[in-house]
């Protein structure tokens, strides 16, 4: 077998092959007898086809075969006879088969040069403060108390501003439309940004049993395209009229959050976890910047089927958060190749940091145990509300054992390098 490697660039490279005609005639005739075996031709008994009849009837079916069977052994074999692994499926193309001839192809394939983390101990990174200020724990606890507020009917005075008015809402587009969309019992609240520009100036006076017919116009920066520049007919019935009652900040507001007997222990809850998200998010922070500097040390271009796999992954859980939040992504009008392409940037930075990361887990020894990967496991089972034995189950099924090993290392590979760089808190 002839082969011949050219470099395409630092990691793409051609492996073209001529496997001897001899080897391809033999293969031929092997797969003849297998089909001479099975065919059943007018005259002939199961088994007794002559070989050239075989041959000639089945001649496409038989070289595809002797493709499919001897181009794998010949790309695996080369392979291995240059010490040389592709990051993903070589790609065959230009294949041409003949009895009598040579089988000739050729495999694209990406690979993986030598990869250098270089000195980690140069690395100088930055992690944000994590400091929680007392203005942020105010306002948290102001969020609370909105979100703690209830709706108390009024009776006795007309629509005022900041009230919650119940009604019945007839809409015509154009106004002058013979249809009209109904609803009823919609409550709007006063002042909400989501409502129709001029609403609130209608509502505004109006008492429980009023209605009232009145024209809206849409200005043409409206964010709803199709409602912009337009004009709406509206036709309202005021059917209820309720008040946004906040409470006090006060210990009775604190025991109804929670088991907290005070506000200053409510407050004490809420500083703790604004500390913790902090923590959190200045140690993303800095394990971002670290991935961003190794993959600037990265010194070629990184394999397109890498970033595509990345990029896949990202689209996978994107889909998977909009799940989680009730929204079908087939259904949410999204531009997915845009999607895609806006990740590959990022996606190409997070492939480079991860080859470093892999390779100073290679030089460094950093093995994971099994112990590790069964704590890993119960984390996730504790998440889901499973036990460890069905949560392992269900990552085997999906093959993903592997990718949790990968995963643990990549996470010793990081403290590895957190604890030899210098790092600079703001």
């Amino acid at each position: 077998m002839k082969t011949e490697f050219v470099d395409v660039s630092d990691t793409r490279k051609d492996l073209r092959v001529e496997i001897p005609s001899d080897v391809v005639d033999a293969e031929i005739k092997r797969i003849a007898v297998q089909y001479s075996r099975r065919a059943k031709l007018p005259g002939f008994r199961p088994g007794k086809v002559p070989a050239g009849l075989i041959k000639q009837r089945f001649r496409d079916q038989i070289l595809h075969d002797v493709a499919h069977d001897l181009i794998p052994r010949a790309v695996e074999d080369a392979l291995r006879a240059q010490g040389l692994e592709p990051v993903d499926t070589p790609d065959i193309r230009d294949v041409q088969v003949r009895e009598g001839e040579p089988l000739t192809f050729t495999a694209g394939f990406d690979t993986l040069p030598a990869l250098d983390p270089g000195d980690l101990g140069a690395l100088s990174l930055r992690r944000p403060s994590s400091t929680v200020e007392e203005a942020a724990v105010d306002q948290t606890l102001e969020q609370l108390r909105q979100r703690a507020a209830r709706y108390e009917p009024v009776e006795g005075r007309p629509v005022a501003a900041g009230d919650t008015v119940v009604l019945n809402l007839d809409r015509r587009m154009p106004p002058d439309a013979a249809h009209a969309d109904h609803h009823d019992n919609v409550s709007v609240e006063l002042g909400a940004s989501a409502n129709p520009p001029g609403l609130d100036d209608e509502l505004l006076g109006l008492e429980v049993g009023a209605r009232k017919t009145f024209t809206l116009r849409y200005p043409d920066d409206y964010g709803i395209g199709e409602l912009a520049g337009k004009d709406a007919g509206y036709t309202v019935e005021i059917v209820g009229l309720k008040q946004r009652i906040v409470p006090a900040l006060d210990d009775e507001l604190a025991k109804d959050l929670g088991e907290f007997d005070t506000l200053d222990a409510l407050r004490a809850r809420v500083r703790a976890d604004l500390e913790r998200e902090a923590t959190a998010q200045a140690d993303r922070a800095l394990r971002a910047d670290l991935l961003k500097q190794l993959a600037g040390r990265l010194g070629f271009e990184v394999p397109k089927a890498l970033v595509d796999r990345e990029i896949e992954r990202r689209a996978e859980e994107f889909a998977r958060r909009l799940f989680e939040q009730g929204i079908d992504p087939r259904k949410a009008q999204i531009d997915w190749e845009a999607f895609r392409e806006g990740q590959r940037e990022a996606a190409r930075e997070t492939v480079a940091g991860m080859l470093l990361l892999d390779e100073v887990a290679r030089r460094e020894n950093l093995a994971v145990a099994e112990a590790e990967v069964d704590a890993e496991i119960g984390r996730y089972a504790e998440a889901a509300g499973r036990t460890p034995a069905a949560m392992r189950a269900a990552i085997e099924k999906e093959g993903g054992i592997s990718s949790l090993y990968k995963g643990l290392q990549r996470e010793k590979a990081i403290d590895f390098a957190l604890a030899r760089a210098t790092i600079v808190r703001e």
